[in-house]
């Protein structure tokens, strides 16, 4: 897919790609789904750079960075906190867990069991925590990175449909070009300290610039259709959920955004509905590939514009 990224999000590309040589697409994907206001979803094997990419992506928005290595043993309010009583006072204390952070690396989510995963579904759905009956509102923006073992790996626990459906889009970073391993293994050198480039008002402005793209009649046809299409055609086990679709809708807006406009095109749907589809879609013989999803819908369903 041809696109072209404005000169405003650039140099922000440029700067994440001098540690993550080779990744430009998956960088501009992420920042889409920043500042659509989602929350992303990193699927791939160990030592490709997930965690690279996020805290990069962390120190060029200037964004509080929290992280959490999910392991099998955690609990709860190991990621949310926990109600202390302290002495010294003679009070109950609420100490804040990793959770209250801007920008929260969930890094191998799935090495936690289920009940622990389900600790982050209220805090990226409303971006509040509730312990002991109490709401604590999260910092805004809110952003979470989830990264993600195979599920083939010992050890490792299915995420539930409700966690998956949280995350606007997944995608894998994938193994570099030849060129670009070239450049890893002889040891290219960067610049070690990567400059925050955002400040919070310039991040709310960008976040609402995308919430403002605006979607033609014909294109909210061809959205609709997409939906739709996997609800009713019978190939997945089921279809997008209304989250879902708003992802979709909100993650369209972005990527046009992204390249300067204030408008979408149907090749902006085609360009993201691959990575909002993948984790939510499972196809009725199991195959959940970006690339199989991509081929399935728009084979059947055509923008007429």
């Amino acid at each position: 897919m041809i696109y072209t990224i404005s000169p405003e999000f650039t140099p922000i590309i440029d700067t994440i790609e001098k540690h993550l040589i080779g990744k430009r697409e998956t960088i501009a994907l992420s920042l889409a789904t920043f500042f659509a206001g989602g929350h992303l979803l990193l699927e791939d094997i160990p030592g490709v750079g997930k965690t690279t990419l996020a805290k990069q992506l962390s120190q060029v928005l200037g964004l509080d960075f929290g992280r959490i290595q999910f392991t099998s043993d955690m609990l709860p309010s190991d990621i949310l906190g926990i109600n202390y009583y302290n002495q010294k006072d003679g009070a109950f204390v609420f100490r804040k867990g990793p959770v209250f952070s801007s920008f929260l690396l969930a890094d191998e989510i799935n090495r936690s069991m289920p009940k622990t995963q389900s600790a982050l579904l209220q805090a990226m759905e409303e971006g509040v925590v509730t312990i002991d009956a109490v709401a604590y509102t999260l910092p805004k923006p809110f952003f979470v990175i989830g990264t993600q073992n195979p599920h083939e790996e010992v050890g490792t626990f299915p995420l539930p449909n409700s966690q998956l459906d949280r995350f606007m889009c997944s995608f894998g970073i994938g193994y570099p070009d030849k060129s670009s391993e070239r450049d890893i293994l002889v040891g290219k050198k960067i610049d070690t300290k990567t400059p925050t480039m955002f400040n919070l008002s310039e991040i709310e402005a960008i976040m609402h610039k995308a919430s403002e793209v605006k979607l033609s009649e014909v294109l909210l046809d061809f959205l609709q259709e997409i939906i739709a299409f996997t609800r009713e055609s019978g190939k997945f086990e089921y279809g997008l959920s209304t989250r879902g679709a708003l992802s979709l809708v909100a993650m369209v807006k972005s990527w046009a955004m992204l390249q300067g406009r204030d408008y979408a095109t149907p090749d902006d749907v085609q360009m993201v509905t691959p990575f909002v589809c993948a984790h939510r879609l499972v196809f009725n013989e199991g195959s959940t590939s970006t690339k199989r999803i991509d081929v399935e819908i728009f084979t059947h369903i055509h923008p007429d514009t």
